[in-house]
């Protein structure tokens, strides 16, 4: 993959009303027309730079779209005010009732308990399968089936997609190929890999100030115009609006995006061998013994690393909760859901993040009660990070029990 998203961000300036670096931040609810004309004709999405009411658009809004279609190589894209905003809302304008989704089996597990329950309201069914056999997607796929849908890389298990081959199936069932990108911004460019629809959780690395809730679908001019239809598209009528304000300061914080994503990256791979070394089961898409490791080599930027996720099992909940509470009594992180922050934050996702998922599913796909995630953060010393890290787990005596956990 080339450094294109990168240049595309850095090419993209802004002047603000009175000639400011920063576009001026539109405070308004509801927008004057000159003529009642030009408003019904707006309002018919007749007219282009007219503003009707920012729960259709806003400036500030649509400032924050073109970054993000840059950022993924998308025609446009539309912001919302969560990631799940952005999820039903792409979801309910694709299906209608007795319509059927393939789905990755490990997904955010609010993005799970969507498909899995509240789709049965409408009807709409979902097959999980193991997103990595071509041959289960292939085979999951029915007629009335109208999305294939998985993240780049998975939450939180770190399975890593090979998007170019689902595009392909896709494609040739003739339904669009949806990718959840939040784990991988700059690491992987689904849109270049034959992904139709991107989406993004801004809370996490796009924003990396863990001080709001967004999110954005990425996509064609003519799939983001339906999902902002008066009448039927799903963004539009959901109402899923994010705030004038936020959508600036998200803009504002995309800037240091690339550096942001290359030191998270960096921090992670150095633990995750330490880790591994000491004879841990770690789970990094930029370790020779992930399953994915040469799949993700193949797809990604390598200017921007292997992403700062990873997952180490210590065994047990027992274990997970106290290095957890001690971590933070330490100061070396928060025990909190999440990711992209500047500080270290670590959850287990079997009891929070992916909790909606049933205990036998879980265990089914590998998802342990001891399974600790780490959205590694910005450390400037991370050998000291390690090393205290490894205190915390001498201290509590997990170290000298890691043979257990590997069995």
């Amino acid at each position: 993959m080339s450094e294109k998203a990168a240049n595309d961000l850095q090419d993209l300036q802004y002047f603000g009303e009175y000639g400011g670096v920063n576009p001026s931040i539109s405070d308004s609810a509801t927008y004057t027309f000159l003529s009642a004309k030009t408003m019904f004709d707006t309002f018919e999405g007749n007219t282009e730079g007219c503003y009707l009411y920012s729960r259709h658009s806003s400036p500030s809004n649509l400032y924050l779209g073109e970054s993000l279609a840059a950022l993924e190589g998308t025609e446009t894209a539309n912001v919302t005010a969560s990631g799940m905003g952005a999820i039903t809302a792409v979801i309910l304008q694709l299906c209608d009732a007795g319509d059927h989704i393939v789905s990755s089996r490990t997904i955010y597990g609010g993005s799970y308990a969507f498909m899995k329950n509240f789709l049965k309201k409408f009807n709409i069914e979902t097959s999980f399968v193991d997103i990595t056999d071509m041959d289960a997607v292939a085979k999951a796929i029915r007629p009335k089936t109208k999305m294939i849908y998985c993240e780049s890389v998975s939450n939180p298990l770190l399975e890593v997609a090979d998007i170019a081959a689902l595009a392909r199936v896709a494609s040739s069932n003739e339904i669009p190929l949806v990718v959840d990108n939040t784990f991988s911004p700059l690491t992987i460019r689904p849109a270049s890999l034959g992904a139709d629809i991107i989406i993004h959780s801004l809370t996490k690395f796009i924003n990396g100030t863990s001080d709001c809730v967004a999110g954005v679908v990425c996509g064609t001019s003519d799939f983001c115009l339906r999902l902002k239809d008066v009448n039927n598209g799903a963004g539009m009528l959901l109402g899923s609006t994010l705030d004038s304000q936020r959508g600036a300061s998200i803009l504002k914080n995309m800037r240091t995006l690339h550096i942001r994503i290359q030191k998270h990256s960096e921090n992670a791979l150095f633990l995750a061998e330490k880790f591994e070394a000491d004879g841990f089961r770690v789970v990094y898409p930029g370790l020779a013994s992930h399953p994915g490791h040469l799949k993700m080599k193949e797809q990604m930027n390598p200017q921007y690393g292997f992403g700062g996720l990873l997952t180490m099992d210590v065994g047990n909940l027992e274990n997970a909760n106290a290095l957890m509470e001690l971590m933070q009594d330490k100061k070396l992180g928060y025990l909190a859901v999440s990711l992209g922050f500047y500080k270290t934050l670590f959850s287990a996702p079997g009891s929070s993040t992916s909790s909606e998922i049933p205990v036998a599913e879980q265990k089914e796909m590998g998802l342990g009660a001891g399974l600790i995630r780490f959205s590694i953060g910005l450390d400037e010393d991370i050998q000291r990070t390690y090393d205290h890290i490894k205190q915390c787990m001498e201290q509590l005596g997990i170290l000298e029990n890691k043979s257990t956990m590997q069995e």
